[in-house]
């Protein structure tokens, strides 16, 4: 593992980044110029406000894809609900003319995707688990000792 890529916080050390994806209230086409330059910089100070690292981001017409690492502490739920509701909060009041367009005055479908992504596989993770007890049974101090004639 490249030890470089590890975050910590005072009680974990880990890589996990998120992909999120979630749409438009009724995938209605309003991140467009200058509402979506808008978007961005509130989701980086956002993502920043509450220590979370940005790693990837692209805002589409009528969706935004997110990449981004948070410390294990934090669930995807709550990452999610902090980024949709701050975002909207906040572009509403740059851009109001959004809210004439959207039935209800709602942003965000309430539904979102969320995906894991991390330095190794899921099948490198699983090599690992299985060949622990391979490696405990060797590296035992009862087998080193049958090994030495103790």
């Amino acid at each position: 593992m490249r030890k470089g890529s590890w975050k910590s916080t005072p009680n974990a050390v880990y890589e996990i980044n998120y992909h999120f994806v979630w749409s438009t209230k009724y995938r209605k086409s309003v991140l467009v110029p200058p509402v979506d330059e808008t978007l961005k910089k509130v989701f980086a100070q956002t993502a920043d406000e509450h220590g979370y690292e940005m790693l990837g981001m692209e805002v589409m017409p009528d969706h935004v894809h997110l990449f981004l690492s948070a410390p294990p502490a934090v669930s995807p739920a709550v990452i999610a609900k902090i980024l949709k509701g701050t975002s909207a909060r906040r572009l509403f009041l740059a851009h109001p003319q959004l809210k004439h367009r959207l039935w209800g005055g709602h942003l965000w479908n309430p539904s979102y995707y969320v995906g894991t992504a991390g330095h190794v596989s899921a099948e490198t993770i699983k090599r690992y688990i299985e060949e622990q007890k391979t490696h405990a049974d060797v590296d035992s101090p009862s087998e080193s000792s049958r090994r030495s004639g103790d």
